[in-house]
């Protein structure tokens, strides 16, 4: 698959195409990989791509068999891995404990292959932060990716992953989704766990996705 044909597929129909034989998981890391290194110089949105990405677990089976899927950088957590929360406060910060979002993110087949941007803790509707700079729209770059999922949001719509987790307690999924000219789903209270550390973060209004 060249990479102008990845870019066209959204996270189902690669999906599907695993499941075919056309594509291997490892090809679509690959590809994101190669998409990452094109295009995030220019918008900023990813702020690590793992060294490790083509062996973390997400590699096969579930319903996305090994689609590349991106964390942001504050809420869920994966153990062993850098959470900054966009900043300097927490800059080197690892979390120990795997979120449920994550073990179910694997289960079904998602491979995480890097944390995007978020402005610093998640405060505001732009994406920019003193630790990770500004994130600009794929559309215009002179334009923000809005926030505070700005990050996840640029990242898709610049064709670097076809899906990424976000979260949402006064629409910092919504506003970076509709800026970027995609679907961003925003659950319903309850519906993704927030556990184990953090089951109902802000009394329900923040969710993730």
């Amino acid at each position: 698959m060249r990479l102008s044909e990845y870019v066209e597929y959204d996270a189902t129909d690669l999906a599907s195409l695993v499941s075919a034989g056309e594509v291997t998981a490892l090809e679509l890391t690959r590809l994101a990989r190669k998409a990452h290194d094109e295009v995030n110089p220019r918008i900023n949105a990813v702020i690590e791509f793992y060294e490790d990405a083509e062996t973390v677990a997400g590699a096969d089976g579930g319903l996305f068999n090994g689609v590349p899927f991106l964390r942001k950088d504050i809420g869920a957590t994966e153990a062993g891995r850098l959470q900054e929360k966009g900043s300097r406060l927490f800059k080197g910060c690892r979390s120990d404990t795997d979120s449920y979002f994550f073990r179910r993110a694997r289960e079904a087949g998602l491979r995480t292959v890097g944390r995007t941007t978020t402005p610093e803790l998640g405060s505001t509707v732009m994406t920019e932060s003193i630790l990770n700079g500004v994130t600009g729209n794929p559309w215009d770059l002179e334009r923000s990716a809005g926030g505070s999922s700005g990050g996840a949001a640029a990242a898709v719509a610049a064709g670097i992953t076809p899906i990424a987790h976000g979260s949402d307690g006064g629409g910092s999924i919504r506003i970076p989704a509709s800026w970027c000219g995609l679907v961003g789903l925003n659950p319903s209270r309850g519906r993704i766990s927030g556990g184990p550390n953090n089951q109902d973060a802000s009394f329900g209004r923040s969710r993730a996705f």
